[in-house]
């Protein structure tokens, strides 16, 4: 099901015409199908309310296929839903470019994010009114002035750091900064341990890089704190270390579960990352 964008259309000559053309058509089947109309209205029939948009955003060292075996669930249940290739350049880029996608979907939506797509949907969705529901999947909620970085340290249990190989590069502002990798030989015990090793493999060749930059970069006022959250802990998460995860759960209010896996959740866990996101798409009208 494809997301609903707004579009301006001109009416010309020849959308003009082609109206008058079927006009008479319509007329002559007003009678029947106003006799339909209320047919269907005496039985009680209704038309279910549109699904919200389901927008998914990744996080580091991933890219939009993280979220396949998500999609697919989503589509079978006829939700419309929109992926965001996340530039992982710096976050107050990355999320300056997400809420312009936001702008362009009409109707209600559920936003989630993996990893430090947390931190990019934090303020990306702030003071947009379409945003009900954010859904955070072994991902960062930070507060005002807390980088993804301030949260990794938080709390014992991630060995990140040792599997990075920083690539100096750099950024849009011409400033040095290093872009991360996860090195290939640690990469599926560190990001996706419970994903066969196949999969892995081909993971960390495609994974995309993030600047250290952007995991330092301190957030904007969050939208956790006016918009109703939903968080699905990792507990075996070596990336964000599952005391962190709940600990920003907890101070956010949100609605919390949690399930054995990987910091790649979206990948070894489609099932109950689509049925967290589900739970908060039933309140998001």
């Amino acid at each position: 099901m494809a997301r609903t964008i707004r579009t301006s259309r001109p009416r010309t000559a020849l959308t003009a015409l082609a109206a008058a053309s079927i006009f008479a058509g319509l007329l002559a089947t007003t009678t029947g199908s106003a006799a339909a109309d209320k047919g269907a209205a005496d039985t009680g029939a209704a038309t279910e309310a549109p699904k919200p948009t389901v927008v998914l955003v990744h996080g580091a060292f991933a890219d939009s296929t993280s979220w396949n075996g998500v999609i697919r669930r989503l589509r079978h249940d006829h939700y419309p839903v929109v992926t965001v290739a996340n530039p992982l350049r710096s976050l107050s880029g990355d999320s300056a470019y997400l809420r312009d996608i936001l702008a362009g979907i009409e109707g209600p939506i559920v936003l989630a994010g993996h990893s430090y797509g947390g931190s990019v949907i934090s303020n990306a969705a702030t003071g947009n009114p379409n945003v009900k529901a954010l859904v955070y999947l072994a991902a960062f909620l930070p507060d005002k002035g807390e980088s993804a970085a301030d949260l990794a340290a938080k709390f014992p249990g991630s060995t990140l750091g040792d599997a990075l190989r920083p690539v100096p590069t750099m950024n849009a502002d011409g400033l040095p900064v290093n872009d991360l990798y996860i090195q290939n030989d640690t990469f599926r015990h560190q990001f996706a341990a419970d994903v066969p090793r196949d999969k892995t493999d081909l993971m960390a060749l495609t994974q995309r890089p993030i600047t250290d930059a952007a995991l330092a970069e301190a957030a904007a006022e969050p939208a956790w704190k006016t918009i109703p959250s939903w968080v699905l802990v990792a507990t075996q998460d070596l990336n964000i270390p599952p005391a962190t995860q709940e600990f920003m759960a907890q101070r956010a209010h949100a609605h919390t579960s949690e399930v054995r896996s990987s910091h790649a959740v979206s990948v070894s866990k489609p099932g109950k990352v689509t049925e967290v996101i589900e739970a908060a798409a039933h309140t998001a009208r």
